[in-house]
């Protein structure tokens, strides 16, 4: 394909997007496929000659959009959003046209100095704590990591370097591998299972916190496992406080929590990666009060800020932790400005080497939506998620399961487990929306989301109608059955 028709091709396909994006409702939001459907449908072997683009392109029908699960269709309630919007869209084009692999200054000095600057807009517009930036001569800043995972990844391998460093330098009769096998980090009984699998990545010890009546957890608690786990000899030395749990959307209390840490030498790294979005908005700031005590804190703007996968913004206080943890210097990475402390390598705050350009989407999207217009999809979001709550409690066969505070609604028949998963199933097989599932304590219950870009308050009703007819509809059978028994 020559530049020619890379031109003509290109606008094809940016019709077909447009095209998709604009009609995703008109398509089943869930496949009707069985594992294994796309094997048989494309040969055994890549072509040995070259295939036309048509060739190409009219398998995208045929093969791919048949498995494809629809983020972006207004009917999908599941998980958390996908953020997208055609200015990130298109700037993604061009981070794929510039094609840099940004992991030094040199590599790219546009990819690398963007980024600092944009995460620098994005702390100002949460309001992050000073240190927290890297202006022109702060101590801290922030990177576009993967994914939230990366980052608590990231973090807790940079708090357990300055642990061993610190505990050694305390006592220097242990051994890095004596002060690993009593290293504990700890996390919330709600927190994301990739704190679990950070902890296992770096061979550390965790421990789950116990969460409140409302999912969050405090200071006592935290403070109790602290005590118990220091008199039988452990070290305790990163603790991930979670805001918007999975789950549930609850969130940890910071101001309790901070302080401990503090205290107690202990890294608090703050994953938001859901509700971090909202904080844009002045009247949610409130709940990440407390992030001043924080060593690093983590949210994705590719969840709810209209920013497409991948784009998970990290901030730390100090790079040094980071840059101290993860440094090598080989000469072929080494250049004449990296000594000069006016530059970023930020291959030495990620676990990969390479990295694309992903501060450009985040730079289209702020400008040509403004903060103004990013608050205002988040603010529709949650009104429509208390319109879901309201419709709900009207209904006395159903229960709200956790206070609504953003765009995510829990709520279950009032019944046992099987009850909901009987109604989950015929949701789920009815393939008019899609939701999935959460347990809340011993508690099966419905989680309800609020995700795609276009969803509006029609959406909502027919969703809610939806539910309420299958629900009328199981019931009944319900019943039925458990007479005959």
């Amino acid at each position: 394909m020559d530049a020619e028709e890379f031109r003509k091709r290109g606008k094809e396909m940016v019709d077909y997007i447009a095209d998709y994006l604009e009609k995703i409702d008109k398509r089943q939001v869930f496949p009707d496929v069985e594992p294994g459907y796309l094997r048989p449908l494309i040969p055994d072997c890549a072509p040995q000659d070259p295939e036309s683009f048509e060739d190409v392109f009219k398998d995208i029908e045929k093969i791919i959009m048949p498995g494809v699960t629809h983020w972006h269709s207004p009917y999908f309630f599941a998980y958390f959003p996908a953020a997208s919007s055609f200015p990130a869209l298109l700037a993604d084009m061009l981070c794929g046209g510039i094609g840099c692999v940004g992991f030094s200054w040199a590599a790219s000095p546009a990819c690398t100095e963007l980024e600092t600057v944009m995460l620098d807009w994005l702390g100002k517009m949460i309001n992050l704590p000073e240190e927290f930036l890297a202006g022109k001569d702060g101590q801290g800043g922030g990177v576009i990591q993967g994914s939230a995972s990366e980052a608590t990844l990231i973090s807790l391998l940079a708090a357990r370097t300055k642990a061993i460093r610190r505990v050694q330098s305390e006592k220097p009769e242990l051994t890095e591998a004596d002060i690993m096998g009593r290293l504990v980090a700890y996390a919330s009984d709600q927190a994301h299972s990739s704190v679990e699998r950070a902890a296992l990545i770096g061979g550390v010890k965790i421990k789950n916190v116990s969460s409140d009546h409302t999912f969050s957890v405090c200071g006592s608690a935290l403070k109790k496992v602290l005590d118990e786990d220091k008199a039988s000899g452990l070290i305790p030395f990163f603790f991930c406080a979670t805001l918007g749990t999975t789950p549930c959307c609850s969130f940890d209390k910071l101001l309790e929590l901070g302080p401990i840490c503090n205290k107690e030498n202990i890294w608090m790294h703050i994953d938001a990666a859901y509700a971090g979005s909202a904080f844009i908005c002045p009247e949610f700031r409130h709940l990440l009060n407390g992030v001043e005590f924080a060593d690093s804190f983590n949210f994705n703007p590719h969840k709810w800020l209209l920013v497409n996968f991948d784009c998970s913004t990290m901030w730390v206080k100090k790079r040094s932790d980071l840059t101290g943890a993860f440094k090598l210097e080989p000469l072929y990475l080494q250049h004449h400005h990296q000594e000069s402390g006016l530059v970023t390598d930020y291959r030495h705050w990620q676990i990969p080497l390479g990295r694309r350009f992903r501060s450009l989407k985040l730079w289209f999207v702020l400008r040509m939506y403004g903060v103004t217009g990013l608050q205002e999809h988040i603010r529709k979001h949650v009104r429509l998620s208390h319109q879901f709550e309201h419709l709900v409690l009207q209904d006395e066969r159903f229960e709200i399961c956790a206070e609504v505070v953003l765009g995510l609604v829990c709520f279950r028949l009032k019944g046992s487990n099987e009850l909901n998963k009987a109604l989950l199933k015929s949701i789920n097989e009815a393939k008019k929306i899609h939701l999935v599932p959460c347990h809340l304590r011993e508690k099966f219950v419905l989680r309800f989301a609020i995700c795609s870009r276009t969803v509006e308050s029609t959406h909502i009703k027919f969703a809610w109608q939806h539910i309420s007819q299958l629900a009328t509809d199981l019931l009944k059978t319900w019943k039925q059955n458990h007479h005959q028994q």
